[in-house]
């Protein structure tokens, strides 16, 4: 079941489900989620290894920020994959799971949204892939809303996440054996 923005409100002031919401998200929000917003651009560079019992990302560097009350932007250069890290936090429950979504603008545009579930238990900031596969270079203010996110709850006995990206980690910082 997807929870509506009246319980999601309640989650909010409750429990802290989402952290740092924008005034339009906490107002008047559309569907049955929330937008989040750009909030960190990283670049990567290197190499990196997903074996069966261990990991280790390529290194990360970040090339933008969002700043409050700059108008600052980062420019998605055509053929480019990056990173890109929400301003928000979510602290999700043991009953409860997240989906991403892309806003549509971003494919409008020719940006591909990576992203996946987000586990119970989890809390942090949110990581994404974006990669563009247009043509065009695509300018986005940092505080832009790039994705929304819908809330699940989950029936029955949940697993409580353990994993090692728990708190809006972006890279590994060398190989590390998994969770």
């Amino acid at each position: 079941m997807v929870l509506g923005i009246k319980k999601l409100h309640q989650l909010v002031d409750e429990q802290k489900l989402v952290e740092n919401l924008c005034e339009r998200e906490m107002r008047s929000p559309e569907g049955a989620g929330f937008d989040l917003r750009m909030g960190e651009v990283f670049e990567l560079e290197g190499e990196g290894y997903l074996g069966i019992e261990e990991r280790d990302t390529p290194k990360t560097k970040s090339v933008a920020r969002y700043e409050e009350g700059k108008n600052n932007y980062f420019i998605f250069e055509s053929g480019s994959y990056y990173l890109i890290k929400t301003i928000e936090r979510v602290n999700l429950p043991i009953d409860l799971m997240a989906i991403i979504f892309p806003r549509t603008t971003l494919f409008r545009s020719g940006l591909a949204l990576f992203n996946g579930q987000v586990a119970p238990g989890y809390c942090g900031e949110l990581t994404f892939g974006l990669a563009n596969l247009g043509k065009s270079k695509i300018k986005i203010e940092l505080g832009a809303r790039v994705v929304h996110i819908t809330f699940h709850q989950v029936l029955g006995k949940g697993s409580q996440y353990r994993g090692q990206w728990q708190g809006g980690r972006v890279a590994t910082e060398g190989r590390e054996i998994q969770v």
